[in-house]
């Protein structure tokens, strides 16, 4: 049996964190390898629909800090797809976030056995001036951003995380050595991001590469307020994205919002 439990709205994993945190992701450790424990956890992440706080947390970073689980951030219905039937084959617990905005796009969907391996992030578009790191709904917002960039002369890589943990660091050093500029796409709060690791490690890891400063652009470090119009005020856009990426490349000194 490989059971798969729906969460619903993330924030109700947190009446499990005791099971999660201390029991999933710990057992295969705390036995020496002997359990195994291939469980799937799926959760939705509600965005400009009115939840209100406590059903609105972006909760992935959060998790990202429990050695033990896997979890994946899909931004399309073929990844989610290929995600899940990994996460189900997968010996160890997986946290599948679903960003609810995106469930009304369509995707061309393979026949075939469709396996997306964990831990391997996609470049959705190359380019040669920024990369565009993103997860969840962000990956579009900058494949539109990248689109108006390059009306501008400006080309974009757009790389999809799809999984936070583990993080493919290498696919991310590879295109910041290629392009010297970073811009990490997260809509989730800043402070200790997944948009804080991914800059963290080309500093860490690419710094002789930058020819600019990393720009995170993250949701603020505040709940969700229950009005959509507001909420919809708080995640990174195509606008924000393209203003940075100016910035960035052509010593812009406009403001980035």
């Amino acid at each position: 049996m490989r059971p798969i439990i729906e969460a619903t709205a993330s924030t109700f994993l947190y009446c499990a964190m005791d099971q999660l945190v201390n029991q999933a992701a710990k057992m295969r450790y705390m036995t020496g390898g002997q359990a195994r424990l291939p469980i799937v956890f799926r959760a939705q992440v509600l965005f400009g629909v009115g939840a209100a706080a406590h059903h609105s947390d972006r909760a992935w970073a959060m998790f990202a800090q429990c050695p033990g689980l896997k979890i994946v951030v899909p931004s399309g219905a073929c990844d989610a797809r290929g995600l899940m039937t990994a996460a189900i084959r997968d010996d160890g617990p997986v946290l599948i976030f679903e960003d609810s905005s995106l469930w009304g796009r369509r995707e061309e969907m393979p026949e075939d056995d469709h396996v997306v391996p964990i831990g391997v992030a996609e470049v959705k578009r190359e380019g040669r001036d920024v990369t565009i790191v993103a997860l969840a709904s962000a990956v579009h917002h900058a494949l539109g951003a990248a689109a108006t960039l390059a009306e501008q002369g400006i080309e974009a890589e757009v790389i999809d995380l799809r999984s936070v943990v583990p993080l493919d660091r290498a696919t991310i050093l590879s295109s910041v050595r290629k392009t010297g500029r970073l811009i990490v796409v997260d809509p989730a709060p800043l402070t200790c991001s997944i948009a804080s690791e991914v800059a963290a490690t080309v500093v860490e890891q690419a710094f002789d590469s930058l020819r600019a400063p990393i720009v995170r652009l993250t949701a603020p470090d505040v709940p969700v307020p229950f009005a959509p119009s507001l909420e919809r005020l708080m995640y990174p856009d195509a606008e924000r994205i393209v203003a940075a990426a100016r910035q960035v490349t052509m010593g812009s000194r406009e403001e980035v919002g």
